[in-house]
């Protein structure tokens, strides 16, 4: 198994084991059953390059309707999460800048992900922690068509943090590194 093979077997395992089976989004089970999701890596750490990446990404849906939602995994930059919040923000931009607000949407995901004002221990943090930094890009159409068949989807973060930390950082942390 190449490098990249064994990053994209973990980015799996890691949907698989927890976001799935925690339940943390009720519409990946589809997608991962479907085989709709794209993954694909990226080795660079020059932050130009890695927008280039998520620019090429957001052609790539364009021309494949096929796939449903694209999981960009950065393997050796963005280890800070500050500069990873950079890339975040740059590729927000990005989807303005090129035509695609409105069109496709980004999802933020990192292995020492923390929501704003929380605590760096607080297990809910899991609920977006990764086990590579990674712009998740979404089809908006196809959100706001889950959504409707959804009820009370509004309800799904704060779900989702009470069961994180029902379950507490110990078993989040050991459930989530299980995928490396």
């Amino acid at each position: 198994m190449t490098g990249n093979e064994q990053i994209i077997a973990q980015t799996k395992s890691w949907i698989t084991e927890v976001v799935i089976a925690c339940n943390f989004c009720p519409f990946a089970a589809k997608e991962v059953k479907q085989n709709t999701i794209h993954y694909q890596v990226e080795e660079s750490t020059v932050l130009k390059v890695c927008i280039d990446a998520f620019v090429r990404e957001c052609i790539k849906l364009d021309s494949d309707e096929k796939i449903e939602t694209t999981l960009l995994i950065f393997s050796n930059g963005f280890a800070d999460f500050n500069d990873y919040l950079n890339l975040v923000a740059l590729a927000e931009k990005s989807l303005k800048r090129n035509g695609y607000e409105g069109v496709y949407q980004v999802a933020s995901f990192h292995p020492l992900y923390c929501f704003a004002g929380a605590e760096n221990d607080d297990a809910a943090n899991y609920t977006n922690r990764s086990v590579y930094p990674m712009l998740h890009l979404l089809r908006e159409v196809t959100i706001e068509a889950a959504l409707t068949k959804y009820t009370n989807h509004e309800e799904i973060p704060q779900r989702n943090i009470a069961f994180a930390r029902e379950k507490g950082i110990t078993y989040m942390k050991l459930l989530r590194d299980s995928c490396l």
